[in-house]
């Protein structure tokens, strides 16, 4: 299909598949479960970091960490003892346990205490437009304090060649428009046009077949080239397209 063909069958697919009965399968309804803003970017964070493997298990995984935090992760994230954490040593999601669900909350512990909200971290370490930067200083500010931990792994690093799936996710979830009944659209100091693709191996396999993306590896060199492809379909709202790959990947097997 020419150009103009591949834009509005790709306009058609992500209309389809960004609709409210998206969320019912999907982890995005962890963070969709709070009203205040930063409930839902502490659900949304670990939600998103979780998130590779069968996607029941991330939802049962999801709902069980904002249990262990008394359903309430901000007031738990601040105001929690030591004692509060014994209960978190059990949980395990692949390789996700109990010691890096802690590191993570000493960590976003430290970050409401210097920036407030978990978009004032990033933009703190947005440096131009390039969010893909930005990820990799945010990943630096977040474990400052925790260097050389094996929980490390469990936030991609563009600067590292990672596609950095998972946290490009929970940006889309946060700078993305709710009007659609998916998205939260909660950051507003940060443009859809700068977000990427969270690029995996349904999108990955699709948006080859669709032409978008040559590149074999799902890695941070295939991110930067399919935000070039997207981007040309629409320069404001790139991924939005990530409905139609995902879509057409996971429930049409394209």
């Amino acid at each position: 299909m020419d150009s103009k063909e591949l834009k509005d069958f790709l306009d058609t697919k992500a209309d389809q598949y960004e609709q409210p009965q998206f969320v019912r399968d999907d982890p995005i309804q962890i963070p969709r479960m709070f009203q205040l803003r930063q409930d839902c970017e502490i659900a949304g964070l670990l939600s998103a970091t979780i998130s590779w493997g069968n996607r029941k298990s991330i939802l049962k995984s999801g709902h069980r960490m904002m249990e262990l935090m008394d359903g309430s992760p901000y007031d738990f994230v601040i105001n929690h003892s030591k004692s509060d954490l014994k209960p978190l040593t059990g949980f395990v999601h692949r390789t996700f346990n109990g010691v890096d669900l802690i590191t993570f909350i000493h960590c976003l512990k430290r970050m409401y205490v210097q920036y407030g909200n978990l978009e004032a971290a990033l933009l703190a370490n947005l440096k131009g437009d390039s969010l893909q930067t930005a990820i990799h200083r945010f990943k630096q500010d977040f474990f400052y304090e925790h260097p050389g931990t094996r929980t490390l792994k469990h936030l991609g690093d563009p600067a590292k060649g990672s596609a950095a799936k998972r946290t490009n996710m929970f940006l889309r979830w946060m700078v993305r428009p709710a009007d659609k009944g998916v998205d939260l659209g909660l950051w507003k100091n940060i443009s859809s046009a700068h977000l990427s693709c969270p690029l995996d191996v349904h999108s990955g396999r699709v948006a080859r077949k669709l032409g978008l993306l040559d590149r074999k590896q799902n890695d941070a060199k295939a991110v930067i080239e399919l935000d070039h492809s997207l981007r040309e379909l629409d320069a404001m709202d790139p991924v939005r397209y990530d409905f139609a790959l995902f879509g057409l990947g996971v429930f049409e097997k394209f």
